[in-house]
């Protein structure tokens, strides 16, 4: 059975919910035909951690934050994470580090230095996808390795491969969605009678919103996920720049009792469709939706996107659009798309 050396760049909670899995639930992966070794690990708070036979990950899972990897094996307090993703024994770089919206570091430089060194890279990360995402794939190409990042949109729902896998045959002419679970529970609060100051401080009472809601609730999240979803699906080279974006932060309780009354119900909507005349063009903002629409029923902090197609109308998939574990699964996914290219590779 193949094992594939994994280098973790960041043990927050994606990379760590991984590890768990990794260390509880071997037969999970064994079942999918290979088997799963961290030799790597690196981290702001941790250091980093390189052991070529494997590191024991319940005993790393088990240091209380505040310690450090010096003094282990292999050990630093240093992060290290250009050396270790260049010259650790890792197959795969799992990349999910706290990363800039602005210029998508210091993601985008992991994920280079990784193609570069020539290890296959899955991420989580929507910066690099966004903002980096063609030229990075291109890279890996040309490198003979995967850049996989089904997490950079839905979390574990699998939208991008959703619709690269089982939509084929179909045009794909748009794709609209409820992309962010923060905002959309907030509107749902809004319409059970509080206002948005309210609903923001109960988000983050519930661990729904950050202690800054503003990428949230001013739109700036979604914007990078369309951006990756009109490059991806309709075949777009938009920078996150080129969506028009505007928030929810203007929508207020009497808009929201109105649209109820009517029949509607607000959402922030990031959608990305292909005009007439060939050019795609992407937008978010704040959409009162008829009670029919395929979004309007999608409630609290589950995300869904509804692709338009030709011959089937639209297509709606809903799902967890955040969470560790379920953030961790789309590593997961991304790893069974890498072992696919590798056995592929080996067969050709």
């Amino acid at each position: 059975m193949t094992t594939y050396n994994l280098a973790l760049i960041g043990f927050g909670g994606v990379n760590r919910a991984l590890a768990e899995l990794i260390c509880d639930e071997p037969q999970r992966f064994a079942s999918l035909g290979f088997e799963l070794r961290v030799v790597a690990i690196t981290d702001l708070a941790f250091g980093s951690l390189v052991q070529g036979d494997g590191i024991d990950l319940a005993a790393v899972l088990a240091m209380p934050r505040g310690t450090s990897f010096d003094g282990l094996p292999g050990g630093s307090s240093d992060p290290r994470n250009e050396d270790v993703i260049k010259n650790s024994p890792a197959d795969i770089v799992v990349e999910a580090t706290f990363t800039s919206p602005i210029d998508g570091e210091p993601a985008v430089s992991h994920v280079r230095w990784a193609i570069e060194s020539g290890k296959h890279v899955v991420t989580t990360n929507k910066g690099p996808v966004a903002l980096r995402g063609p030229e990075l794939s291109k890279l890996a190409a040309t490198n003979g390795v995967r850049f996989e990042y089904e997490g950079a949109v839905m979390s574990g729902t699998p939208v991008i491969r959703l619709a690269h896998k089982m939509l084929g045959g179909l045009e794909l002419t748009a794709v609209q969605g409820i992309l962010n679970g923060t905002s959309n529970y907030v509107l749902g609060r809004m319409e059970a009678g509080l206002r948005l100051d309210e609903a923001i401080a109960e988000a983050q009472d519930l661990g729904y919103a950050e202690a800054d809601p503003t990428a949230d609730i001013g739109g700036s999240d979604v914007r990078l996920k369309v951006a990756i979803l009109a490059n991806e699906l309709l075949g777009a080279s938009m920078n996150p720049s080129d969506v028009e974006t505007t928030g929810i932060q203007d929508i207020k309780s009497d808009d929201v009792a109105k649209a109820l009354a009517s029949g509607h119900r607000w959402k922030l909507i990031g959608e990305a469709r292909r005009e007439a005349d060939g050019r795609v063009v992407a937008t978010v903002k704040p959409i009162a939706l008829q009670a029919d629409h395929p979004l309007a029923g999608i409630s609290g902090a589950t995300n869904a996107v509804s692709f338009t197609t030709d011959l089937l109308g639209a297509v709606t998939v809903s799902g967890p659009g955040a969470g560790r574990v379920e953030t961790a699964y789309a590593l997961i996914s991304d790893i069974m798309a890498v072992n696919e290219f590798v056995k592929g590779a080996v067969r050709a």
